[in-house]
């Protein structure tokens, strides 16, 4: 055991320098190929001419930077923090995350908040040792924050940053996938526009428009409740989990956006559509100063009376639900706007507007989606965090 304890504590002095240089081979190694990595993929970017993507790439890379920094910080600082004494009434047992009592013993059965697993002896053990040890501070005086709590958030910070930055790649890829999708419509619509060229028949044109709208029309309005004021939130709340764009969604959307902007039936909407992606993409990943202040709030009421991050946890679910609902009710007031404003014959057109989503800004669907990406990661790096630790 002796020898055990002996190995674990050698100095830097006192450790072979081939495993030195092993250790800082391997770190640099790894820093040099993620470095080349991202580098090569804005290069990429840069010669496809994907401006928006490639400002998306440098804010997950500035996102890189602030965790490496607050990693650095964090490394050297853990000891200094841990010698700040506060006096032992102020380090309330009304604040942990976890149950103490006063002889002690956590309660039994409760679990950690944060990672969801009940407390093993050991970690009773581990939970007095963190509360009641004091050894650099003199007598009635505590641990501002214990060196081993604070190299527990070292590792938490560190898994946030990295399972962040791969749900923004996760969420690009598969963005772009169904927007890729889509691009067989876009090729059938403009082979139709260069069959209607102004040669053709005015007649065909127009029929062809309006058959396009006609199947739009017919299938958002089809429902009786979709005139409904009420009712017809519940229809799009129940149709989010099973209806999509379909090819006659994609059409409308697209004879709108060409008509609005008085543009020839042969642009390239799809294209279009891509680049706006990537412009939202953008504004989407990254974490802002908002979602640092959201973060640190929820780590701040996270004791164990709250259990405020057990309901936060909904949060994302209920949002994507209310969005989805949102999204599908906007298509469907297109839909009902058209009939009411031609119910037969006439020259069907989308009013395309800011005004149909909430507060007339668009950008808060956004928001939004940037607030649930941080949330799964969050909620994600501390269920990872927990099967390392417990």
């Amino acid at each position: 055991m002796d020898e055990v304890e002996i190995d674990e504590g050698k100095s830097l002095a006192i450790t072979p320098t081939w495993a030195l240089a092993t250790v800082v081979t391997v770190m640099v190694c790894f820093g040099f190929f993620f470095q080349v990595l991202l580098d090569q993929f804005g290069k990429w970017l840069d010669k496809t001419k994907r401006k928006a993507l490639l400002s998306a790439l440098e804010k997950i890379k500035d996102e890189l930077m602030l965790f490496g920094l607050l990693s650095l910080l964090m490394g050297h600082w853990v000891v200094m923090v841990a010698k700040i004494c506060v006096k032992t009434s102020t380090v309330s047992s009304r604040f942990f995350p976890c149950a103490v009592y006063d002889n002690l013993k956590p309660e039994e059965g409760r679990f950690d908040s944060a990672s969801g697993y009940a407390n093993h002896s050991s970690d009773r053990q581990e939970t007095y040792t963190l509360v009641h040890g004091h050894d650099n501070c003199p007598e009635g005086r505590e641990s501002f924050a214990s060196q081993e709590s604070l190299e527990q958030l070292h590792r938490l910070m560190f898994v946030l940053g990295v399972i962040h930055v791969l749900y923004s790649f996760i969420a690009i890829a598969l963005a772009m996938i169904k927007i890729y999708s889509w691009k067989i419509w876009e090729q059938q619509a403009r082979k139709m526009a260069i069959q209607c060229a102004p040669g053709s028949s005015q007649a065909a044109l127009f029929n062809r428009r309006l058959s396009r709208l006609t199947t739009f029309i017919s299938n958002r309005t089809s429902h009786p409740w979709s005139r409904h004021s009420v009712l017809v939130w519940l229809l799009c709340f129940s149709r989010q989990f099973w209806s999509s764009i379909n090819y006659a969604d994609y059409m409308a959307l697209r004879y709108g956006f060409v008509n609005t902007h008085e543009l020839p039936l042969t642009y390239d909407f799809h294209n279009f559509m891509l680049r706006s992606m990537e412009e939202e993409f953008r504004d989407v990943v990254g974490i802002s100063l908002p979602l640092w202040i959201y973060a640190i709030c929820c780590i701040f009421l996270d004791f164990h009376e709250t259990k405020i991050y057990f309901w936060i946890s909904f949060l994302p679910a209920i949002l994507i639900l209310l969005i989805g609902t949102k999204l599908h009710r906007v298509v469907v007031k297109l839909a009902v706007e058209i009939l009411d404003a031609a119910p037969r014959m006439g020259n069907h057109q989308l009013n395309l507007r800011d005004e149909l989503f909430w507060f007339g800004k668009p950008k808060l669907l956004l928001w939004l989606i940037q607030l649930i990406s941080f949330q799964n990661s969050f909620e994600m790096a501390a269920f990872v965090w927990s099967l390392v630790r417990f």
